[in-house]
């Protein structure tokens, strides 16, 4: 049976479902207006207007013999309650690193965080001490990793590590702790949440440890979470329902979700807002309809480009030419100007601006300077380069 297209609809085109896509055009006001109200695969989208997280400038670098690691460079972005704000790019491009940053897990030493600003509800983290952080960690913002496995501690039982957040933020004991610990359980839909409590992380499923660990997450009711590539060791259908069920708690809770992924089919079904990274920097924001019908960036064209098509028959997939440079070593202009096929002088003597692309889309390319836009949005022949070649 052959799968769905990862590229949302355009407004006025029949989805999926047979319906048509709301809205005008993809840059509109209109158009973004009626993207987050709309119904997706997953549920409808919750955002609502009030600020819960704001990262301003944000910088984590490590201390290594081959020089410094500039892991998080200048990071910038908005989440809003109810909202889900997807972050992609290839790896070693500084997606967890952001996540342990906004968590304050980086490890030190090699790792600091030597700049910016973090606000979660209305207050900087980043100036916290440690004592305090460890009451806002885990109870005003929470973390679910990418392996249950390896998440969950093998000599505790569920009870045991799902009460732990709930005894730390709400003081709990005793029997109102237990019942907490159940509700939590019932909410994310393990089904017997007073047998499967007293398990042990192998004795559950995949998919049942990683609603174990999004219980742990959302417990003690966050207002964000950090989700880093949850569903990597999910098969698809677990992963279906895995997602559609922090759709359901979100619209439940008004929960802001950082979601981290390598996976463009998940952005378009889970996503509101999508923030490419490259080298340790953010190059391009948009709404999610935006960014795949209208990519501005050429690292996020190209990183489309190479998602296969099912209406299109390839003979070769895709590949992006070259590497992502060495985060200690990094060029003096922009960071993907060896590997784009647009690159100017410009683009090697100076990193570029972020230029704003009209509604909430704005990119960091010289090419878009003076208003000007990249219409062409899939990579053209010359330019490609078959998967595998040398």
């Amino acid at each position: 049976m052959a799968e769905e297209s990862t590229r949302p609809a355009e407004a006025g085109e029949p989805n999926g479902d047979g319906k048509q896509a709301p809205g005008g055009s993809a840059g509109s006001d209109g158009a973004d207006a009626a993207a987050r109200g709309s119904t997706d695969h997953f549920g409808a989208s919750a955002v609502r207007e009030e600020i819960a997280l704001e990262v301003e400038d944000l910088r984590t670098y490590f201390t290594t013999r081959w020089g410094t690691v500039k892991a998080v460079d200048g990071l910038s972005f908005t989440l809003r309650r109810g909202e889900t704000l997807g972050i992609v790019g290839e790896s070693g491009s500084g997606k967890s690193v952001t996540a342990l940053s906004l968590m304050r897990l980086v490890q030190s030493p090699p790792g600091h965080i030597v700049g910016g600003r973090v606000i979660l509800n209305g207050r900087d983290i980043l100036e916290l001490s440690e004592g305090q952080m460890s009451q806002v960690r885990g109870g005003e913002i929470s973390m679910i990793l990418q392996d249950p496995m390896t998440a969950l501690n093998p000599v505790f039982n569920v009870e045991n590590q799902v009460g732990e957040a709930i005894r730390i933020h709400q003081h709990l004991r005793g029997r109102t702790l237990m019942n907490k610990v159940v509700n939590s359980l019932r909410q994310v839909r393990i089904p017997a949440p007073e047998m499967r409590m007293k398990d042990y992380p192998h004795q559950l499923s995949g998919g049942m440890r990683q609603r174990v660990v999004g219980a742990i997450g959302i417990s003690s009711a966050p207002s964000v979470l950090i989700a880093d590539e949850p569903t990597t060791s999910l098969d698809v259908t677990i992963q279906a329902a895995y997602l559609r069920l922090l759709r359901e708690i979100q619209a439940e809770t008004g929960l802001g979700i950082v979601f981290i992924t390598h996976d463009f089919g998940i952005v378009a079904k889970m996503c509101d807002r999508v923030a490419v990274m490259y080298a340790g920097r953010i190059v391009e924001t948009g709404d999610v309809r935006q960014i795949f019908n209208h990519p501005q960036h050429p690292y996020t064209q190209a990183l489309i480009s190479s998602v296969p098509k099912l209406e299109e028959k390839t003979e070769r997939l895709y590949s992006i030419e070259g590497q992502p440079p060495a985060l200690y070593n990094l060029p003096v202009g922009c960071a993907f100007a060896p590997r784009c096929q647009y690159v100017m002088d410009v683009c090697r003597e100076e990193y570029p601006p972020i230029f704003d692309q009209g509604g909430a889309q704005s990119a960091a390319c010289w090419k878009l300077e003076g208003g000007k836009r990249l219409e062409n949005a899939t990579i053209t022949e010359a330019a490609a380069v078959p998967a595998g070649a040398d």
